[in-house]
């Protein structure tokens, strides 16, 4: 059983059969809709090609290339920072938060390690509406990157800034400056104020949880077998299923 609305496997085989019908090749082995079946089962249970290859009757190349396809269709619908931000400004604010992807695929320890995760894998971003709505998800970055360097690298907190969107985030942001909001340290020896401050940071903050809950419940993310130049495309591909979840 797939736990996804029979909708969204509707809408995706859509963007295939337009995908296909640009490029003038109509025909395939399987149709647009089991092509679309087949892309959701290899990323909501993590099946490898030729798991799902074999589940479809084709081979594991062409399992393969089905992936591949349509999650460059997918991810070309993913939302842009700036798009993302749009109707947003002062007096709006947005969770900021970073996640690692585990992955067991590596070119080189060192740069993929998070000191703070104790295990390899791809740092991804996350601007979050104030409910937990995920808006937006950057690329990934090697593990051992910083949230706050990885947040200044994606162009977050400028452009947070230059629409005057608050931000709340975890003290891993901490010396962020512009717009972005932390708790204070050492909460237990500030004054009450501070104290009451750190309480609802935290509870404005909790929401955010959910967006990365959403993306991980697509297994393919609980442990990425493909290369680590593939991640990016595929948290965007998702972040496009997840919104087509939610508009539909």
């Amino acid at each position: 059983m797939l736990d996804v609305p029979y909708e969204l496997v509707e809408h995706v085989s859509w963007l295939i059969h337009a995908r296909r019908r640009e490029l003038k090749s109509p025909w395939r082995r399987l149709g647009c809709f089991k092509q679309a079946l087949l892309v959701l089962v290899h990323l909501r249970k993590n099946e490898t090609f030729a798991q799902v290859g074999a589940g479809f009757g084709v081979s594991e190349s062409t399992a393969w290339r089905y992936v591949d396809e349509t999650l460059e269709i997918l991810a070309a619908w993913a939302p842009g920072l700036r798009e993302a931000l749009v109707g947003l400004g002062e007096g709006d604010f947005v969770i900021v938060d970073g996640t690692l992807i585990p992955t067991d695929r590596i070119k080189a320890d060192e740069p993929y390690y998070s000191q703070k995760h104790k295990r390899h894998g791809m740092n991804v971003q996350v601007v979050a509406a104030p409910d937990g709505t995920p808006l937006w998800f950057s690329r990934a970055l090697p593990g051992r990157a910083h949230d706050l360097t990885a947040a200044r690298a994606h162009g977050i907190v400028q452009a947070c800034l230059t629409r005057e969107v608050l931000v709340l985030a975890d003290r891993a942001y901490q010396g962020a400056g512009a717009t972005v909001r932390t708790p204070y340290y050492r909460h237990r020896e500030l004054p009450e104020h501070y104290q009451q401050f750190n309480r609802v940071h935290t509870r404005l903050r909790a929401p955010g949880e959910r967006a990365f809950a959403r993306l991980k419940s697509w297994r393919i993310l609980r442990r990425a077998r493909c290369s680590t130049n593939r991640i990016s495309r595929t948290v965007q591909a998702i972040h496009t299923l997840l919104t087509c979840s939610y508009s539909g």
